[in-house]
């Protein structure tokens, strides 16, 4: 019964500042549905899609939207890009590809705790910004979990500590969180300019959030190095039977793709393309040599590894937040911005990148990123420079996603885990903790490394 008056409180108060704020009937409906639909969301997570396509027949049948805006808002380039990575992903993860080479890694040294920790969370920043945070977080708290339970010490504080790098490793690259290809796509950006512009900041911060979480957990870390001096059990394999090697193919399969998106856009100058063309086109190949390669399980790979739920929802909510550009919304909005930061480049900056990671701790950093995109477009239809926004857009989105459990979709698959396993419980409190902390400092260095980065974007984007 909460939830339920926190709903209609929630969509109200909504409804009730658009229409302080001027907005038309048609645009107070697109208001209200959306609004419902995102509180929903929120409130009942779990039946998120029902109420995406609930959303959506409403839009249809009130006139918000029509079928060719729907296709145009739904944003297929990114929708099929996932696929594409996640057959490829998913392809990989059947030869256990990825936990082959972290137990490689993992199996070479004698390891303190400390520098366990220090070597999962690294590795936990390389591999989201090389895959995605989704497949990260997924064979990485599968490792960390079996190190640190056979130990007989408690996996939430590690738990905690591998969510952190993972979003912001997910930062570094394109494909390394869902907001960066939304950013990607929408923005125009290629895989060299997430190298140029979004990679530092990330590595910075991860050097920064490792030795905090060092610091920060010292009294679970002091515990697990006082079970290894004991004396426990070798540190991944459990059993001969489960070890793992890298197969060639796998490992050519990986570096071509890498390879392929990091040099998209030459790819595309040299074929006279438009960019992210071959973004779109390399993630789409090898997911189809993939398919043939594995010719006999090719339809359980799509079946099983893509994640079709998700997908589904993704593309209904792009759709759902097209319909405030549809109506108007997002222009005014992006007007009423433009006036509030008095069309200050660096103003609005602070308001995009900061507005958008207090979203994402509130309400998933897809959602939020998703629903402040087409205000930025709005802003450069104004001729206000947008290049910094998308940046900010994306640390905003990542780096504030680990203030609170549902601030990004690795917290919640990595919590997910831990308690399918029964092996702890976290609470609210117990994340937004040190969650605050790194998310505060890992977010205010990344705009302050969008300021000081502006006048060479200005130069570079002439």
């Amino acid at each position: 019964m909460s939830r339920l008056i926190t709903f209609l409180l929630g969509a109200l108060t909504l409804i009730g500042l658009g229409w302080l704020a001027g907005f038309t009937p048609k645009q107070l409906v697109a208001v209200g549905v959306f609004s419902c639909m995102i509180l929903a969301t929120l409130l009942f997570w779990t039946y998120r899609l029902a109420f995406a396509f609930l959303a959506l027949c409403v839009m249809l049948g009130a006139g918000l939207l029509d079928i060719p805006h729907f296709i145009e808002f739904a944003q297929i380039d990114i929708i099929m890009f996932l696929v594409a990575m996640m057959t490829v992903v998913g392809f990989l993860e059947e030869r256990r590809f990825f936990e082959a080479v972290i137990e490689a890694v993992l199996t070479r040294f004698r390891l303190s705790a400390r520098a366990f920790c220090a070597l999962i969370m690294f590795l936990g920043a390389l591999s989201a910004a090389l895959v995605d945070e989704v497949t990260s977080i997924l064979f990485m708290t599968a490792i960390t979990l079996h190190f640190v339970s056979s130990r007989g010490v408690t996996a939430t504080p590690f738990v905690i500590m591998l969510v952190f790098a993972t979003n912001i490793g997910s930062a570094a690259t394109v494909v390394g969180n869902p907001v960066g290809v939304m950013v990607a796509m929408q923005g125009g950006l290629t895989f060299t300019d997430f190298l140029r512009w979004a990679s530092p900041a990330a590595l910075v911060n991860l050097l920064l959030t490792i030795p905090f979480c060092l610091w920060y957990f010292r009294k679970p870390i002091r515990e697990l190095q006082q079970k290894l001096r004991a004396g426990s059990q070798e540190l991944v394999s459990e059993a001969p039977a489960r070890s793992a090697s890298v197969s060639l193919r796998s490992l050519l399969i990986f570096i071509g793709l890498i390879t392929g998106l990091i040099l998209h856009s030459k790819i595309e100058q040299l074929l006279g393309l438009e960019r992210n063309t071959m973004l779109l086109g390399t993630a789409m190949g090898f997911a189809g040599l993939c398919l043939l390669l594995d010719r006999l399980r090719a339809r359980e790979i799509i079946e099983r590894r893509v994640d079709w739920w998700t997908l589904s929802f993704f593309l209904v909510l792009f759709a759902s937040v097209g319909t405030l550009r549809y109506v108007g919304v997002t222009a005014e909005l992006a007007r009423m911005l433009g006036a509030a930061a008095g069309h200050n480049e660096t103003a609005l900056m602070i308001l995009v990148t900061w507005g958008g990671g207090l979203l994402s701790a509130l309400m998933d950093n897809v959602l939020a990123v998703a629903t402040l995109i087409p205000i930025v477009q709005d802003l450069g239809v104004q001729g206000i420079e947008i290049f910094p926004l998308w940046w900010g857009l994306l640390f905003g989105g990542t780096h504030f996603g680990n203030v609170t459990m549902i601030g990004s979709t690795a917290n919640i698959i990595a919590i997910g885990i831990l308690e399918r396993r029964r092996l702890g419980l976290i609470d609210f409190w117990t994340w937004l903790k040190p969650g605050l902390v790194v998310g505060v400092f890992t977010l205010l260095l990344a705009t302050l490394w969008i300021w000081t980065q502006t006048p060479l974007m200005a130069e570079l984007n002439r």
